[in-house]
């Protein structure tokens, strides 16, 4: 008999390692991840849209922290850093030569704003929403570029 009850632990724990394993990480933010720009399915004015763009955001000290490379149509590759808390204060940012700041602010639970500024002046708002499965990121950016055009992006990105 205690041998058959050790059989059966035995299974059960294997059953439960598998399964943790095997299931799923979910993060309490669905944004945290690994995104990559769906050109196809992104709207750009005025354009041109990039050749690629991948970005990672990823928990960071009560925030988060928005690593991106891009590939525009024409000029250089850029790698672009920022880390920031949803407080709607103004986070440094590294490596865009449009933006010095960002601002982020926590809407709901898959929505969120980015505020970005150059030398203090508003040059675009970004509004990001999840989709509820988690696996579309579509960002609808509106603004003024650094030419003085007015932007009305629609960026979608597939989680990888």
């Amino acid at each position: 008999m205690r041998v058959r009850s050790l059989v059966v632990v035995g299974a059960v724990l294997v059953g439960l390692a598998a399964f943790a394993v095997n299931a799923p990480a979910q993060s309490p933010d669905p944004w945290i991840g690994t995104w990559k720009v769906n050109v196809a399915k992104s709207k750009y004015s005025p354009g041109p849209a990039p050749k690629s763009s991948t970005m990672v955001i990823a928990a960071a000290d009560g925030g988060i922290k928005v690593t991106s490379d891009t590939v525009p149509a024409t000029g250089a590759a850029t790698h672009t850093e920022i880390t920031a808390k949803f407080d709607g204060k103004d986070a440094p940012m590294k490596g865009n030569p449009n933006v010095d700041t960002s601002a982020f602010t926590k809407i709901d639970g898959h929505t969120y704003q980015v505020v970005s500024k150059k030398g203090g002046k508003v040059g675009t708002t970004s509004r990001v929403v999840v989709s509820a499965d988690g696996k579309t990121r579509t960002a609808t950016q509106t603004g003024t570029n650094a030419q003085g055009q007015a932007i009305n992006n629609t960026i979608v990105s597939d989680k990888q």
